[in-house]
């Protein structure tokens, strides 16, 4: 009974008492409100995290424009980190005080998907800041199964691209990206850029990026790819034969979500090598093939839709050596009241790069 009490001690009656928060609640399209709304209410097995940065993902403005199906009212915002202010109850592995982020991805452990290490298919799959509550407030709560202890310095800024970097190298991994090989990624933006910095890690011999927008493509000459190609001047599909000695690229990532650009990867993409459909495309939308050409060509097609399990270690123990440098990404820091311009300047601006939201 004493240990019982003991556990409850450190969960429930942490010494943690505030009621209220301030929040960035989503009820329709374009109608976002700064409110005061409860504090989130812990299970035994969460965790209630004080948020103190948060990136606005290119999900965002989609739940914010209408275009993406997301239960309303919804606070989104699902790239964070912050500080433990309350355990649960049967929670060991996180105490109070600790700084972390949590993978987004709520599985439910029991469905065919997750008992085969598949969790991002999970029957029941809940995303924070998608599916259910997320980080656009001052506090978000998230399961001890998903959360991630930040290493000694750290910085918050560093903790909330710890969820985008997990995606990426999923997204490397499913390529399969290897030493030697021709990389051309279709899109600078944010997901793109950083794909062209971590298949230089993979030991890309060489990386083609092709974008239409000035700051985009100057950024990426800043990050040292090798090929920047200005689509709005230059044909993207003959610079990359021209840079690859005619044959095409060994790997293609699509990171735009564009039915002409997904075009342009299987042109782009030589005999026998990937493409990696890593932009999200409208849901309704289609692409004419020609099976014969993947036959004939033998191409490897796979998508990638975010990062779990290994891929969050992965991504922690890259910034935290400092081999990724999510600082040259982040266009501009804003504060929670300025939520709504950012998500439209995230959207609308492509000068804008990637934004980071600090939570007060």
């Amino acid at each position: 009974m004493a240990q019982n009490t003991l556990v409850n001690n450190q969960g429930i009656d942490s010494g943690f008492d505030q009621k209220e928060m301030k929040a960035a609640v989503t009820y329709a399209a374009h109608d976002l409100k700064i409110e005061t709304v409860p504090v989130p209410e812990i299970n035994d097995n969460e965790v209630l995290i004080k948020v103190k940065a948060c990136g606005i993902c290119g999900t965002d403005p989609h739940i914010y424009n209408g275009h993406f199906p997301a239960p309303m009212p919804l606070i989104q915002g699902h790239e964070f980190a912050g500080e433990v202010v309350k355990i649960g109850a049967s929670v060991t592995s996180v105490a109070v005080g600790d700084r972390v982020t949590a993978d987004i991805n709520i599985s439910c452990g029991n469905c065919y998907y997750c008992r085969t290490g598949q969790k991002l298919f999970c029957e029941n799959i809940k995303q924070l800041g998608v599916h259910t509550n997320g980080a656009f407030a001052e506090f978000v709560k998230a399961p001890e199964n998903n959360t991630y202890k930040l290493p000694e310095g750290m910085s918050w800024e560093e903790g909330a691209y710890i969820e985008p970097l997990a995606c990426v190298i999923r997204g490397q991994e499913r390529a399969n990206v290897v030493m030697g090989d021709i990389v051309a990624i279709i899109g600078a933006g944010p997901m793109g850029l950083a794909h062209a910095v971590m298949a230089k890690l993979n030991g890309a011999s060489k990386v083609i990026i092709s974008e239409m927008n000035k700051a985009r493509l100057q950024k990426a000459r800043e990050l040292g790819v090798d090929v920047v190609i200005d689509a709005s001047e230059k044909d993207p599909i003959q610079e990359v034969f021209h840079a690859t000695e005619g044959r095409g690229a060994d790997v293609v990532f699509e990171v735009v979500g564009a039915m002409p650009t997904y075009r342009q990867a299987f042109q782009m993409v030589r005999k026998g090598g990937t493409i990696v459909a890593y932009g999200a495309a409208p849901a309704d939308a289609t692409l004419d093939v020609k099976p014969f050409e993947i036959f004939s060509k033998e191409l490897t097609i796979v998508g990638s839709y975010a990062g779990t399990y290994g891929t969050w270690t992965k991504a922690i123990q890259l910034l935290s050596s400092k081999r990724f440098n999510p600082k040259a990404i982040f266009s501009k820091t804003i504060k929670l009241d300025q939520l709504e311009e950012g998500i439209v300047e995230a959207d609308k601006n492509k000068d804008t790069i990637k934004i980071l939201v600090e939570i007060e």
